[in-house]
């Protein structure tokens, strides 16, 4: 793809969508972009973008491809066993130990697609503590994937490969396949749209959980992530990242390397 033709389609995409392509890497969006007008079998962005403009649903189409989803419950298994057996034990102590009579243990997770991820989340800490006063919030650009995620499904079998049989039977509806979260633990999670560039991050989360969304990212926009991730943490609350998602030098901006993707906030970057 002509550079002068990316810059246009990131013009419209902007003014249509209200979706800022310059926070994601050049090369990799513009492979996506081909293969999407590919795929849609116009002859040139131009077309395709005066079709969109009468066609609600082909726009909201694009949309929902423009914002990555590749999820599957307990992805990287072998880190979502540190959180379980260190990083929330850890965390759930320090909770307990002070007065939290009217404050609840507060999740966020951030860029939760189509909701495997805050629905393991609910499943580990009601595993780890069912008594535990907790919240979990997830947020996400993609409205489409919000809507799956609130409805709790569906699911396909290799995005649960890594529950277990006791954990299906006690989540999950028994009507599968496809497989669904029971009603009664869609509830407990608050799900809403937010964009993590331009968006303000709610404050004093115990743990914020980010895994595989600002690989997409610049250099640029990764930093500003970091640090907005940062201060939306409490002390010595963790940040929890993909697994190719290192942070340069995180004492800069307040951090600690806690483990393998784990980040603990030490101070006021």
């Amino acid at each position: 793809m002509e550079q002068e033709v990316y810059l246009k389609i990131k013009t419209t995409v902007k003014k249509m969508l209200d979706i800022d392509l310059n926070g994601y890497k050049d090369e990799q969006m513009k492979r996506r972009l081909d293969s999407w007008l590919v795929r849609m079998g116009d002859s040139s962005w131009e077309e395709y973008f005066d079709r969109i403009k009468v066609q609600a649903n082909e726009l909201a189409r694009f949309r929902d491809y423009l914002t990555i989803n590749v999820t599957e419950f307990f992805r990287d298994i072998e880190r979502w066993k540190s959180l379980k057996e260190q990083i929330l034990p850890l965390l759930i102590d320090n909770y307990s130990k002070k007065n939290h009579s009217n404050k609840e243990f507060l999740i966020w997770s951030a860029g939760c697609s189509i909701g495997a991820e805050p629905y393991s989340l609910l499943i580990m800490m009601e595993e780890l503590n069912p008594s535990i006063k907790y919240k979990i919030i997830a947020t996400d650009l993609d409205r489409s994937a919000l809507d799956k995620a609130r409805a709790g499904g569906p699911f396909r079998q290799d995005e649960v490969k890594n529950v277990t049989e006791k954990q299906l039977s006690h989540y999950f509806r028994n009507d599968f396949p496809p497989y669904f979260i029971k009603k009664e633990h869609t509830e407990k999670i608050e799900f809403k749209e937010k964009n993590l560039i331009t968006d303000d991050y709610e404050k004093d989360f115990d743990l914020i959980v980010c895994r595989n969304v600002i690989i997409y990212f610049t250099a640029e926009v990764k930093a500003l992530l970091n640090n907005k991730f940062q201060h939306a943490l409490k002390k010595d609350g963790i940040l929890f990242l993909g697994g190719t998602e290192i942070i340069p030098r995180p004492n800069e901006i307040g951090l600690k390397n806690m483990a393998i993707s784990f980040y603990q906030k030490v101070s006021e970057s």
